[in-house]
C-alpha cells in the first residue's frame, strides 16, 4: 500500500482511526516496523512505505488483570496478551469476548478498534484483540 504520509506515531493512529493496522516497511531490506519510524532501525534506509497488516494472528502469551490502575479498575479482571500478527510482529493488547477458561496460547484472534477504552491525554484510538 503506497499512502504518502509521516511515519510518525500520530500517522498510525490517525490510520487507527480509520479501521487500519499500518507499519512502516523498509523499500531496501524488507522490514516492518511498528511503531512506525522514519529510518529503518536494521538498515538505516529512509525510503519506506506505509503496509497495511493482516488484522489476525495468534495468541503467544496473556495474563489476567486483577489489580489495575485507577483507570482500568472498571475493567478487573480483564486480559492482556501478546499477539502475533500474520506478518511476524507481535502486538500487545487487551483480549475481549472470551471466557478466561476458553482462552489459551495459540488461539486464532484479529484486531478490533474500540474508542471507549478508558484513555486520558492523549485521546488516540484504541484497539483490542476478539476471537477470529
Amino acid at each position: 500500500m503506497a499512502e504518502t504520509a509521516p511515519f510518525t506515531i500520530e500517522q498510525f493512529y490517525r490510520f487507527m482511526s480509520q479501521g487500519k493496522l499500518m507499519a512502516a516497511q523498509c523499500m531496501e531490506c524488507g522490514k516492518i516496523m511498528l511503531p512506525p519510524r522514519p529510518v529503518c532501525d536494521k538498515c538505516f534506509s529512509d525510503k519506506l512505505q506505509w503496509k497495511e497488516l493482516t488484522p489476525k494472528g495468534r495468541l503467544e502469551t496473556y495474563t489476567v488483570i486483577h489489580v489495575a490502575p485507577p483507570k482500568f479498575q472498571p475493567l478487573t479482571p480483564y486480559t492482556v496478551g501478546i499477539v502475533r500478527l500474520e506478518e511476524g510482529i507481535r502486538l500487545p493488547g487487551m483480549i475481549k469476548g472470551v471466557e478466561l477458561e476458553n482462552l489459551h496460547v495459540g488461539m486464532e484472534l484479529e484486531i478490533a478498534f474500540d474508542s471507549s477504552l478508558p484513555s486520558e491525554w492523549p485521546a488516540w484510538p484504541k484497539y483490542y484483540f476478539k476471537p477470529a
